[in-house]
Formats: structure tokens, C-alpha cells, sequence
């Protein structure tokens, strides 16, 4: 069998990500910059030869534009499978969905016992998503055990359709907390680490497991601006 491996992408920075909202369940389009951001990337994994063979993005607006830009830029619309989940959402900030990060990072959670004293980055992901959800007022915020199921279980449905299918790879399109939450659940020993719009996570599927092969790789990106900016002279 032809190995297993997903190319998971963080969208195209959007409204929302430059503005510093919390983008969550709620979402915002694209900014130019964002687009062009993706332009790049799909230039550069053309360049690099990557073949795919079926696509999967969550069902967010950004994430779907950001898989047509990636489709066009390496001729397979309408040639590959694509399949939305939303088990491959971002994060639900519950109430404090579309507010301000500083409000919610900041502000509100900072302020609880999950946080006791510590910053963003020491808080764990269960103890971060258990303290959005105690102060969900609206009580939208999914408990830690749903995040996590979710997740695990989208993605390792896109693995086994793959495994189904003789192997191969997957183009993936999701969101930043969530990319960084499986690469933890995965391997809890690698320190957390932002994932940059635009970028390329590989995830790869052997023996019924998923296993992380390199997070948030830039190169593809920085490979396709080079292109387009040679080609724009």
C-alpha cells in the first residue's frame, strides 16, 4: 500500500485573525493578504510535486475558500473527492465566540483557577478548554472530552478513507487550535507550538495509528511566493 499521509493547512488569515478576534465557530472571510497567502502555498506544493488524492476541509467559510485557492493552484477542481466535516471545526469559544482575544485570553480566563497564575502557553489543552467552558455563559463551549473526540475522530476517519482507498495523500484544510490540540494529543511531549496561517502540518497513518511527521512547516509557502514573484517580473 501506498503510504498514508495528511497535509493539514491552517486556512488563510482572515478579517478576524488581523483584527485579533477569537475565531472560533464564528468566522470571517479571507483578507487579500490571506488569499494571496494561499496562492503561495498551493504554488509552492505544485512545485514541490505533492499528488493528492482526495481533500477534506472543515465546514467554516475560511476554510473552504482556502481549499478552493489550493484546488485552482494545483489544477485538481473538480478532480479529487472533497468532503467538508465539521468534526474538523476550530475550537467553540461559546459566548465570547467573535469577541476579542485580549477578552477572552486575557481577561475572562486568566482571572479563573485554570489558569492560576500561569500564561497562555503552560495551560494544557484540557485545562484550557475546561475553563472556556465554565465560563461560557451561554453554554455553547464543548467540554474537553467533545473537543477531543471530535477531533481525533475526524481525522482519523480521513486516514482510514485513505486506507480504504490504497493510501496515498490527503490535502487538508482546518484551523490553528485544533491543528495544535491533535499534534498534542498525538505526541504530548512536543511543546506547544503556534501554527502560522498558511502553513503545513504532516501527519502520517501506519499500523491504525496517526503519528505527527513535522508541524507547521512555512517552506511550501516561502517555495510558492518565490515563484509568483518571478513570475509577476
Amino acid at each position: 500500500m501506498t503510504p498514508i499521509k495528511l497535509y493539514v493547512v491552517r486556512h488563510g488569515k482572515t478579517m478576524f485573525n488581523t483584527i485579533g478576534r477569537a475565531q472560533g465557530w464564528s468566522d470571517s472571510p479571507l483578507t487579500e493578504a490571506g488569499e494571496e497567502g494561499i496562492h503561495e502555498l498551493g504554488a509552492g506544493l505544485k512545485a514541490e510535486g505533492v499528488p493528492f488524492k482526495m481533500a477534506f476541509s472543515s465546514d467554516s467559510g475560511r476554510t473552504m475558500l482556502t481549499m478552493d485557492i489550493l484546488l485552482e493552484e494545483l489544477g485538481l477542481t473538480n478532480q479529487i473527492p472533497y468532503q467538508r466535516d465539521k468534526r474538523i471545526r476550530e475550537w467553540c469559544f461559546g459566548s465570547l465566540d467573535g469577541g476579542y482575544d485580549s477578552e477572552l485570553f486575557v481577561g475572562v480566563l486568566p482571572r479563573t483557577d485554570i489558569f492560576a497564575g500561569r500564561d497562555l502557553n503552560q495551560v494544557p489543552y484540557p485545562e484550557l478548554a475546561q475553563g472556556i467552558y465554565e465560563v461560557d455563559t451561554a453554554g455553547w463551549a464543548e467540554t474537553w472530552e467533545e473537543l477531543r473526540g471530535r477531533l481525533l475522530d475526524g481525522f482519523m476517519s480521513i486516514a482510514k478513507s485513505l486506507e480504504a482507498d490504497g493510501g496515498g495523500n490527503a490535502l487538508v484544510v482546518s484551523h490553528g487550535m485544533s491543528i495544535g490540540t491533535l499534534v498534542w494529543l498525538l505526541d504530548p511531549k512536543r511543546p506547544k507550538q503556534h501554527i502560522e496561517n498558511g502553513s503545513v502540518t504532516i501527519l502520517e497513518f501506519e499500523d491504525g495509528q496517526l503519528s505527527v511527521v513535522s508541524v507547521g512547516d512555512l517552506s511550501y509557502r516561502e517555495k510558492g511566493r518565490a515563484i509568483r514573484d518571478a513570475e509577476a517580473k
